[in-house]
């Protein structure tokens, strides 16, 4: 590499310097290459389509194999995200491909709030990895990536204009992920556009880039054509050839997505969307590079200052809440206060009632005890008129019987 060269790469302030001989730092290429292939790779996908759009086929044939999963019931009320995760070897490299399936996605009659699932979830891997970043001791060299690399969105392929359903969810994830518009057999309209900054794959992405949208097919069925085996659909019509570039865009879909630009998918998740997320994040948390006076912002400053912030409010909502405790308890006193004078008043409306009720009774006691008197009187008196009307009868018989014996 020419002197010249070195100075521009390694930028202004930098000296040139010719080398005597053979040192060996061109080799670090070599070294990164063998440090990533023994960690492995991860790459994952998020597939997002209505139910019966050839999903998990398209998955199939992507990567040549048979993803086996559990059946997913489409009887949700909304929508849930279903990942699951392989561990795929070709050749000496290993990847880490993680799946993820929108279950439910267009069942729904109402699908006003269809999209907000997917974006709940793509936040949420991003969630998790800003806190592990942000963890004293982080780990990130061993930390499973489950950030979301790219979306394949699949349309429906009637021929029709796009449903404002996939309008609404294209225009919400364009910000948090880089996604295909796929119509399985038909059509594709590529969102993501393939970068072209890159020497060494700048022709071919052009190309590919004057070529969409692509027309994709996907099958895992081989049919014989001719004298050898080939991946197709057969149609009443005819047989399509999914590895045929005559008869669809299936190849030209691989070669983009996986064996030219995945690490570019990759680095586009994370210096574009997850930095996105991440800013708009610490922003919130009052975090910036710049105070007012363009000087650079001092992490300790920005943690006294939120801290003092959060004190403040703290403070204030306490003083806030012992000030509504004081009122309430002034309020439940007060509450009391008329209970009681209530009770007291119907305490005395009880009594006054009661010495009533007894002055009633001792009345209709003694009226009654004089009722009893009077007719004890009676009675005595009739007695006694009696004995004597017996008495004075009983004389009368006697002299009666003397007057016959004479």
């Amino acid at each position: 590499m020419a002197s010249t060269e070195i100075a521009r790469q390694a930028g202004e302030g930098a000296r040139a310097v010719p080398l005597s001989g053979h040192v060996g730092f061109d080799s670090m290429p070599d070294q990164l290459v063998n440090k990533s292939v023994n960690h492995g790779f991860c790459f994952n996908i998020l597939c997002v389509g209505e139910t019966g759009l050839g999903k998990s086929t398209l998955m199939d044939t992507l990567f040549n194999t048979k993803f086996e999963g559990e059946p997913t019931q489409h009887n949700q009320p909304g929508v849930t995200l279903k990942s699951n995760t392989y561990e795929l070897q070709e050749s000496n490299v290993r990847l880490k491909l993680a799946v993820v399936n929108t279950v439910g996605f267009g069942d729904q009659i109402n699908k006003e709030d269809s999209y907000k699932s997917i974006v709940e979830f793509i936040d949420a891997q991003f969630e998790a990895y800003l806190q592990e970043e942000l963890k004293i001791k982080r780990t990130l060299h061993s930390y499973h990536d489950t950030r979301i690399h790219a979306c394949l969105y699949f349309i429906a392929p009637t021929g029709h204009s796009l449903k404002s359903l996939d309008l609404v969810t294209m225009k919400k994830l364009d910000s948090k992920v880089s996604f295909t518009s796929l119509s399985v057999i038909f059509s594709c309209v590529c969102i993501y556009q393939f970068p072209t900054d890159d020497e060494s794959v700048a022709e071919i992405n052009s190309t590919m880039n004057s070529h969409l949208p692509f027309a994709v097919v996907g099958s895992t069925e081989e049919v014989k054509i001719g004298n050898k085996m080939v991946k197709a659909r057969q149609y009443p019509w005819g047989t399509v050839q999914v590895e045929n570039e005559t008869h669809c865009d299936f190849v030209k879909l691989r070669e983009m997505l996986i064996r030219v630009n995945m690490e570019d998918l990759r680095e586009q998740t994370h210096t574009r969307h997850y930095e996105l997320y991440r800013r708009c994040k610490l922003e919130e948390m009052g975090f910036k590079d710049t105070d007012p006076d363009s000087k650079p912002f001092s992490l300790q400053e920005t943690y006294e200052a939120k801290r003092n912030e959060f004190m403040g409010e703290l403070q204030k909502k306490e003083e806030e809440m012992r000030q509504m405790f004081v009122q309430r308890v002034k309020e439940k006193e007060a509450e009391l206060k008329e209970a009681e004078k209530e009770l007291h008043e119907k305490f005395d409306r009880l009594k006054k009632l009661h010495q009533d009720e007894k002055k009633k009774l001792e009345e209709k006691k003694k009226s009654l005890d004089d009722e009893v008197n009077t007719f004890k009187q009676k009675k005595t008196a009739a007695e006694l008129l009696q004995n004597q009307a017996q008495q004075a009868g009983g004389s009368t018989t006697l002299k009666r019987d003397k007057e016959r014996k004479k």
